[in-house]
C-alpha cells in the first residue's frame, strides 16, 4: 500500500515538472496550459498523451 502511494506522488510530481517545462518552452507561441489538480491529475493518470490532448484541444478550440 505504501508502494502505491509513493509511486503516485512520483508520478504527480513528474507530472507537474513536464507541464512546467512545457509551459516553459510554449510561452512564447502562447499555448500554454493551465497548471491546476485536473491537469496534473489527468497527465498522471494518462501520461504524455493528455498532454497532447490539452495541446491540440486549446489549439483546436482557442
Amino acid at each position: 500500500m505504501f508502494r502505491f502511494f509513493s509511486n503516485f506522488t512520483k508520478k504527480i510530481i513528474m507530472s507537474s515538472f513536464l507541464l512546467y517545462g512545457y509551459n516553459l518552452v510554449s510561452v512564447k507561441l502562447g499555448i500554454t496550459v493551465p497548471i491546476n489538480i485536473i491537469t496534473i491529475l489527468t497527465i498522471t493518470v494518462f501520461g504524455y498523451s493528455a498532454l497532447f490532448s490539452f495541446i491540440l484541444i486549446l489549439i483546436l478550440i482557442y
